[in-house]
């Protein structure tokens, strides 16, 4: 029998998600095999895990989903993507590029209603606009999504906050990401908004011994050192529940395309909150060299 992942209210929606989530971007590349992720992903739903996480230019992710996921346990699963590019013959960032990438979304994912749909690092001015928002609701009004989300960092995020607009947010929150824990994660959930946490493994930044490079790691692996901490073996274990088990997170995603990674993830979340003395030391080394840390896209 898998181990039960909590489940949380997700904002003020009506919507129940697992508190560990799955990041399917690895799954948008073509080296892996129609097989493998088809095993993939039904094993991810079988450990408990319900909140699927995607987007527009994560590859074949969508479509995948669609076809080895939503057509069979669509009942079972929170589809969750991102929009606002890559639509053929319209311009990015307009009411059309988020209306029509919906639809094109919903047909991707073998779905009638896309359950949470995020805005993917839609720039502040955009926002302001108020175009990219209106066509979210559009869209929302007319039954193909349930929540109106924006996914994104800093300053494009205050912005979304600010606008009142959105149901939820998708952030990096992380052991070396933890700004927006005291400053803008507070400030959505007294709006009740969802939060989906990214990142919360930071991209394991501990795997590498020397400075990595082209690597989406590179960053956290420079705030890992200049933090001067060192779990050892255990670093996966501390960071996910560092993340999960925080104010405001509805859910922690994590992105894997191995099935025994994605196991270990589930009995980790198992686990439960940090110690409070874990908890203060980790705070406390970040505060005391956050030097202009900002959130990592």
């Amino acid at each position: 029998m898998p181990l039960t992942i909590p489940k949380r209210n997700f904002g003020n929606t009506s919507i129940l998600v697992s508190a560990l989530g799955y990041g399917a971007g690895g799954i948008g590349s073509p080296y892996f095999s129609e097989k493998d992720v088809a095993k993939l992903l039904n094993t991810v739903v079988d450990e408990g895990i319900n909140l699927i996480d995607t987007a527009r230019g994560y590859g074949l992710s969508e479509e995948r989903i669609g076809k080895h996921l939503s057509a069979i346990r669509r009942d079972d699963i929170i589809l969750s993507t991102k929009v606002g590019y890559g639509i053929e013959g319209v311009p990015d960032w307009t009411y059309n590029a988020v209306y029509k990438g919906i639809d094109e979304a919903r047909k991707l994912l073998q779905t009638d209603v896309i359950d949470i749909v995020h805005l993917h690092s839609c720039p502040a001015h955009v926002l302001h606009a108020n175009e990219v928002i209106d066509a979210l609701h559009q869209a929302k009004h007319d039954g193909k999504i349930r929540v109106a989300a924006y996914s994104g960092e800093n300053e494009d995020l205050s912005e979304a906050i600010h606008t009142g607009r959105f149901d939820s947010i998708q952030t990096s929150v992380n052991v070396f990401d933890q700004r927006i824990l005291y400053t803008m994660l507070p400030r959505a959930k007294e709006r009740f908004m969802g939060c989906i946490a990214k990142r919360p493994l930071a991209n394991a930044p501990w795997r590498f011994d020397d400075q990595p490079h082209g690597n989406y790691a590179e960053v956290y692996w420079q705030r890992m050192k200049t933090m001067d901490i060192d779990f050892g073996e255990d670093w996966s274990d501390v960071a996910l529940r560092f993340t999960t088990f925080r104010f405001g997170v509805d859910s922690a995603i994590v992105g894997t395309t191995n099935a025994k990674h994605l196991k270990e993830n589930v009995t980790t979340a198992n686990k439960g909150r940090l110690d409070d003395e874990i908890l203060y030391h980790l705070g406390k080394r970040f505060a005391d060299n956050d030097h202009d840390w900002v959130g990592q896209l």
